[in-house]
């Protein structure tokens, strides 16, 4: 399959804000996955909604290079470029009014005194605004209104402050939480990435305490497992991402946690091509993922997942590696994943290299364990895999030391291990009862002596 057929873009967008699906499609521009003209055209369809309107012109003329941007006359005609010329004067007009409404609000929380008498408390905060300078909850909302406005407009840093402040004083739930998801955009937007983490992370315990540990997976509303997969798909720009080392383990305990675990498997089972690069990255909790990955892939699977099932169900060290040459053109396409390839492959490699030995010895070392001659311990261990059904072929390289397996001679791995300890607890049974005969030969042959 070519690396365009693994794009996830299609999948990730509509769980994105149409701002932050931007970079994604200057992405696949700059990768040329798929055809210059269709990305500059649904670049243009998101941008032309918003109030980015000189940006919405220039990407016109990509997406339309045989047609004049709309705004003046035209083989568009004359009536829609007056629309796109009236949309301009009204969101100067707009952006005005906003403003100075914003603007009263801000120049009494920003007096020394006002940010003094401040407290924990909102609705304490809220009467003392009240009281004393005439300020509504309605004047408040200001701040939240123009910080909306400025993220239309593209001015993601404008937006995170008025956003930040409206949180501080407002107790508006519903348009707090809307200021949470635009206030992690912006910093997303702007590569405030300290701020977005925490951000993340607030914005987590807010969802999570809205729709409480027992609703978030037995409520039958589809609101919180909206907005969990919303947070999924959001967090991959904060914590898939360079700039914050602890980005990975962040996003695979958030991940693994039974409510996002179980929005996962529901809603958007994509997303566990970050959660199996995660954890090979980070090196944890990578039983968890397989079996998730495992279970799953009749949903989902690409080179990614299926390097994992790979080597730790199927121990099938050849697809394994044919899987990670794959996973590798996969991870440099992808947006998030781009730049940890180098670093995925190499922590692969080793995996590889310290799983492959551990199995392949395994058997050598049984012998000593068992007190047994290297030749009974074939002969057992050879029985051994003929009564679990692992092959009827196999044998030990006794100067390898090693028994070499192959992916159709081994069982799936929970049910190999679950039978590899029944008969290992047999064995030792067994080794019991015969050391227990022979103690009692021995007392009786002293008692006759």
């Amino acid at each position: 399959m070519s690396t365009a057929s693994y794009d996830l873009t299609q999948k990730l967008i509509p769980f994105l804000d149409r701002h932050l699906i931007l970079p994604l499609l200057a992405h696949l521009s700059e990768a040329e996955l798929f055809p210059a003209e269709q990305i500059a055209r649904a670049q243009y369809e998101l941008v032309k909604e918003t109030n980015m309107l000189d940006y919405a012109a220039s990407l016109f003329e990509s997406a339309y290079p045989d047609e004049e941007v709309p705004g003046g006359e035209s083989s568009l005609g004359y009536s829609q470029a007056n629309v796109f010329a009236a949309k301009r004067e009204k969101a100067v007009s707009e952006s005005e009014r906003l403003q100075q409404e914003a603007q009263i609000v801000l120049d009494v929380i920003e007096k020394p005194e006002v940010a003094q008498a401040l407290r924990q408390d909102k609705m304490q905060n809220l009467q003392y605004l009240k009281d004393n300078y005439k300020l509504t909850l309605e004047q408040i909302s200001a701040l939240y209104n123009f910080g909306q406005f400025q993220y239309t407009t593209g001015n993601y840093s404008g937006a995170s402050d008025y956003l930040y402040h409206f949180r501080i004083l407002s107790t508006n739930p519903d348009l707090l939480l809307s200021a949470h998801w635009g206030k992690l955009a912006s910093d997303i937007l702007t590569g405030a990435w300290d701020r977005a983490l925490e951000e993340l992370s607030s914005l987590r315990e807010t969802l999570d305490s809205r729709s409480g540990p027992a609703q978030s997976l037995t409520s039958t509303s589809s609101a919180p497992l909206t907005a969990r997969a919303w947070l999924l798909h959001w967090s991959l720009f904060v914590c898939i991402n360079k700039n914050v080392p602890s980005g990975p383990q962040t996003f695979l305990e958030m991940a693994l946690a039974p409510a996002y675990l179980n929005t996962i498997q529901v809603s958007c089972p994509w997303l566990l091509r970050y959660v199996s690069a995660a954890a090979v990255l980070v090196g944890r909790h990578r039983d968890d993922v397989v079996r998730v990955v495992q279970m799953e892939s009749y949903q989902y699977s690409d080179p990614v997942t299926r390097f994992l099932t790979a080597l730790y169900v199927d121990f099938d060290f050849e697809g394994a590696r044919e899987a990670l040459g794959a996973a590798g053109g996969v991870l440099e396409a992808d947006f998030f994943l781009g730049a940890y390839a180098p670093e995925f492959v190499d922590a692969a490699r080793c995996l590889i290299s310290d799983n492959q030995p551990s199995v392949l010895t395994a058997y050598r070392q049984l012998s000593d364990r068992l007190n047994m001659s290297r030749d009974e311990g074939e002969k057992w261990i050879v029985n051994l895999i003929r009564d679990t059904k692992m092959g009827t072929d196999a044998k030990i390289d006794l100067k390898k030391h090693m028994y070499p397996f192959t992916r159709r001679s081994l069982k799936k791995r929970g049910v190999w291990h679950s039978e590899h300890r029944s008969l290992a607890l047999r064995w030792a049974s067994v080794l019991q009862e015969k050391r227990s005969r022979q103690a009692m030969l021995e007392n009786a042959v002293t008692s006759d002596g």
